[in-house]
């Protein structure tokens, strides 16, 4: 398996306006290192000591994404180089992201995640959730923090249909954000088995890690 040829192979099949995100967890340095040589800069992890121990040894052009679920009193270890933040689910963290942004004089970048999926697993806000923390004044003075966007992950089902709906149930919340906020350009939905569907229904970035590292 050549992680070069995977990862030539899946950009050439996207669309210009889709951003890919190699997800590089539980992944080792070396294979980081191959992907980085033919042209990746983007990769994405779900552990932030792991990503961070990664961010300390590779080249520092590499845009790192957490793209897990993120426990607040992590923030702290990834807020002074962190691109961007997939698994914003809760005011909570958001706050924290700010407060610890704020040491670094920095804006972190995040995504909102949204709960989509039929499984009770997958970690995220409702449109009611959205809706408050987009309303309230407290949100508004975040001067640290800048939301991009939304992600949210499907139902793990074989069912495409079932898919393609909590897609579009995805794309729908997207739109109704983008009339409340500026400068969203980040629609952060599918993964190796579904990102082609995602794609089709308004995706403007995949996570994608088995197809290009293979299995973990």
């Amino acid at each position: 398996m050549s992680i070069a040829r995977n990862l030539k192979k899946i950009k050439a099949s996207l669309p210009g306006t889709v951003t890919l995100v190699a997800v590089s967890k539980t992944k080792p340095i070396t294979d980081l290192i191959e992907a980085y040589e033919v042209g990746q800069r983007i990769f994405g992890e779900n552990k932030i000591q792991e990503m961070t121990q990664k961010w300390e040894e590779l080249p520092k052009d590499i845009q790192w994404h957490m793209i897990g679920h993120v426990q607040t009193n992590k923030v702290k270890y990834m807020a002074e180089y962190v691109h961007l933040v997939h698994g914003v689910d809760s005011f909570k963290l958001l706050k924290e992201i700010n407060k610890q942004a704020k040491k670094y004089n920095r804006t972190i970048d995040c995504l909102l995640q949204i709960h989509i999926a039929e499984e009770d697993t997958k970690f995220g806000l409702d449109k009611e959730e959205l809706l408050a923390i987009l309303a309230s004044d407290e949100f508004k003075a975040l001067n640290n923090v800048r939301i991009k966007g939304l992600m949210g992950m499907a139902t793990f089902t074989e069912n495409e249909d079932q898919v393609r709906r909590e897609f579009k149930s995805l794309k729908s919340l997207y739109d109704l954000t983008n009339t409340k906020l500026d400068d969203l350009d980040t629609l952060s939905m599918g993964m190796s088995g579904d990102y082609k569907i995602a794609i089709e229904e308004g995706s403007t970035m995949v996570r994608i890690g088995s197809s290009i590292f293979g299995g973990r």
